[in-house]
């Protein structure tokens, strides 16, 4: 008995709000004849009087069968919104409907005004019973939030993503947010207001605003916008000292799944993206759909994704092959999960061994070689040159050539802009990997292109990784040089940008990719410290160490002489393709070839004798010659020294 009488159980409010709309019906009754004949109940005719209590019973029966109907006992009014009043309007009409047709029928003469004022009233006061409850829920988390500490929320976005997170952060107990304003750019709703709060300005308003207010955290709800005006706005955002949290885009309007909880943090990412790179669905899953694919280096940064993406587009057989048997499980494991119907084949071997990648290719007769296998890091190759021209160069020659000698369709090469006038054995060497596949273009039925674009965001051994590395580790975050620029995508867009190339290709190509703005380096390192939650200057430093080996200030995306020829992409061009002696270059590689087997110090000379365009700078040539001058000491001091217990 007790929980029937608790208004905590359901039961028991449904009970009370019948006997409030019991009430409220009669009230509403008598109040529509008092309000028709000017609020005097001398002046109402006896038998209006009458007809309005002979058929007040009927009326309150069946209005309370329409009211359960239209689900208005049943629903969490805390919660109510605009469907639910529209339900209580459709309530209110249905009842005015059927007591105007019953009283008809019955001969219970009222004037005809009585419904129009008992519809009005019946309204108002079923909207003043139901959202009182929600009235009462506000307050109640008003007072809740105020029990803990509330954070001043400012919100980006008039619209409709806007609008929902305000009402959510307004109406929910648990998110003690106060919002204190709202941002718009469109001029006219500047000093309007959304869900009772201020539209304050607009982007350029954002500092001073957060600094009048004491916001705390900015939340951007612009799922609509391009990404290069979201970019805008969170540099603005991030130059205060505000927590920033962004809805991701228009999927979350899309599916009606605008809440708190698709909120997330603003990312590196969100402050270098741009607009994403459009590709053509068609062209990319003709080229791929019922295809057998093979990609070397399947296992890392970009060939990892290049196979979750091929995957996506029906290839006949995915073959993956991989050195790094750790990358190359890691990889298979997720695409067994996700794509539990592709025919995936993991092979493990190097590039460099040619018995090999022929045997695979002889075997397996790939429509397509995505060609992701090389060794990318530019100091590591800088100690190590042999080794860049082996897998490099060489991986890529015996690759390519396995593709000509089995027939396969198209070879894509994923290049570098560290290729263009390159200062470090890495980047010349991917120059030559260009000059290969040209090569081959000339002579083979195989249609040979490279894919040249900048820095991956997020890649292995990138700076990203290696930033937040070092902040985990208390910092400092070292940056080379305080103007060192680069240019960054994410790892998706450059697969993109792959693929669509592996479309586009007629043979010889170089693609170029518009990288949009580049970045200073000193810039993304204070960006990621700030969305880190650290202070520049107080919890965390930056330290300036100086280039690095074979490093330079910028990067170039285009050779001098190569011209630029639009493509049916606009974020995809096409370099023209430089004239060099291919006799005299393939005489030469087998120069470098044996050099490089024979470990020869004057690799990087001989390299830059090849390519004019490699120029070795002075300081990392005189760092060379002392490493040199000091194993030569090292020799020289372990063939004298005498062997303890050798005769």
């Amino acid at each position: 008995m007790k929980n029937i009488f608790s208004l905590r159980t359901s039961r028991a409010r449904m009970i009370l709000l019948c006997v409030v709309d019991i009430l409220t019906i009669i009230i509403d009754c008598y109040l529509s004849l008092v309000m028709r004949f000017e609020w005097s109940l001398r002046l109402i005719p006896a038998e209006y009087m009458n007809s309005m209590k002979q058929y007040l019973v009927i009326n309150i029966i069946t209005t309370l069968i329409i009211f359960l109907a239209l689900r208005l006992y049943n629903t969490v009014w805390s919660f109510a919104g605009v469907h639910e009043l529209v339900r209580i309007a459709l309530a209110a009409v249905l009842s005015m409907t059927f007591q105007a047709f019953g009283m008809q029928i019955l001969v219970l003469p009222v004037p005809r005004s009585y419904h129009a004022f008992y519809f009005f009233l019946l309204v108002m006061t079923t909207t003043v019973t139901r959202f009182s409850y929600r009235a009462l829920h506000m307050v109640q988390n008003g007072v809740r939030k105020q029990g803990g500490h509330t954070k001043n929320t400012l919100v980006v976005g008039a619209g409709e993503a806007g609008n929902m997170i305000i009402q959510e952060l307004k109406s929910s107990r648990y998110l003690n947010r106060r919002v204190v304003g709202v941002i718009d750019d469109n001029p006219s709703k500047k000093g309007r207001f959304i869900q009772g709060v201020r539209i304050l300005g607009n982007r350029n308003d954002i500092v001073d605003i957060a600094k009048k207010y004491e916001v705390e955290e900015i939340i951007v709800a612009i799922p609509s916008a391009p990404q290069k005006e979201i970019r805008g706005i969170l540099k603005i955002c991030n130059a205060t000292n505000c927590k920033l949290k962004i809805l991701p885009g228009m999927y979350q309007l899309i599916t009606e799944e605008v809440n708190v909880s698709k909120l997330r943090d603003v990312s590196i990412d969100d402050l270098l993206g741009r607009d994403a790179i459009h590709i053509d669905l068609d062209s990319v899953m003709s080229h791929l759909s019922d295809k057998t694919i093979l990609v070397t280096g399947g296992g890392g940064s970009i060939g990892s994704e290049l196979c979750r993406q091929i995957a996506k587009y029906y290839p006949r057989q995915l073959i993956i092959f991989d050195i790094y048997e750790n990358n190359a499980y890691d990889i298979q494991q997720e695409l067994k999960h996700d794509y539990p119907d592709l025919n995936l084949k993991v092979l493990i071997g190097s590039v460099r061994n040619t018995n090999r990648i022929e045997s695979v290719m002889e075997r397996y007769r790939p429509d397509v070689v995505y060609h992701a296998a090389a060794h990318k890091h530019v100091p590591l190759m800088e100690d190590s040159p042999n080794e860049a021209i082996k897998n490099n160069v060489f991986g890529t020659y015996k690759t390519a050539r396995a593709a000509d000698k089995f027939g396969v369709k198209r070879f894509v090469l994923i290049s570098t802009d560290k290729a263009v006038n390159p200062t470090n054995i890495m980047g010349a060497s991917k120059r030559m990997c260009e000059m290969i596949i040209q090569t081959f273009n000339q002579y083979s039925r195989t249609e040979y292109v490279a894919v040249r674009f900048g820095n991956v965001l997020g890649s292995n051994g990138s700076v990203i990784p290696l930033f937040k590395k070092q902040m985990e580790a208390g910092g400092p975050v070292t940056v080379t040089h305080p103007d060192i620029i680069r240019y960054f995508m994410t790892i998706p867009e450059a697969v993109s940008l792959v693929l669509q190339a592996g479309a586009f290709a007629e043979g010889g190509e170089i693609f170029v990719l518009d990288m949009g703005e580049p970045v200073k380096i000193d810039d993304l390192a204070k960006n990621l410290i700030r969305l880190s939650g650290y202070t520049l200057g107080v919890d965390m430093e930056i330290k300036y160490t100086g280039l690095r080996p074979g490093e330079k200030l910028y990067e170039e995306l285009l050779i001098k002489d190569e011209g630029l020829k639009k493509t049916k992409n606009e974020l995809i061009f096409v370099g023209e393709p430089l004239k060099f002696d291919e006799v005299h270059f393939l005489s030469e590689l087998k120069r470098l070839e044996q050099a490089a087997i024979d470990e020869s110090m004057d690799i990087k000379e001989m390299v830059a004798s090849i390519i004019p365009s490699y120029h070795i700078r002075k300081e990392d040539k005189e760092r060379d010659e002392t490493m040199y001058q000091e194993l030569m000491s090292l020799g020289r001091a372990s063939r004298e020294k005498p062997v303890v217990g050798v005769k």
